[in-house]
């Protein structure tokens, strides 16, 4: 990692912790949507830190159609993964708790691992993407 300042940076917000709380407590990835409903916040407000996390090297997101899932760093540094675990086991809270709560039952609504967005006629149709492996 070249730029420790612009980690911290990142980092200086709550929204980005309450993000980056969320990837450390996961196995896999996170749909954009996935984190609006958890985190009760406008789509283009959690983009915007995405791409924050994501310039400063800390998230990695791929595009699957319209949608994008969103992992850490495939080949994190040593650094990048002692923050994940300092995030996961020091940050606590009644709204870091309330968001994981939020983000597990959101993630239970997937289908076929597959995030899903709403129901239309009684049925959940899958995001605009096709059906790929576990990162």
């Amino acid at each position: 990692m070249d730029n420790y300042a612009e980690v911290f940076k990142a980092l200086a917000d709550k929204t980005r912790l309450r993000i980056m709380r969320l990837l450390s407590i996961t196995n896999g990835e996170v749909c954009v949507c996935e984190f609006v409903d958890a985190l009760k916040l406008p789509q283009y407000q959690v983009s915007k830190h995405l791409n924050i996390l994501k310039n400063a090297k800390l998230v990695e997101g791929e595009r699957r159609g319209t949608w994008v899932y969103y992992t850490p760093l495939k080949k994190e540094p040593a650094f990048n993964r002692q923050l994940y675990k300092l995030i996961k086991d020091q940050l606590s809270g009644a709204e870091f708790e309330k968001d994981e709560e939020e983000l597990r039952q959101r993630l239970q609504l997937r289908d076929h691992d597959i995030c899903v967005v709403g129901l239309v006629n009684g049925q959940k149709p899958k995001c605009l993407n096709t059906a790929m492996s576990k990162i």
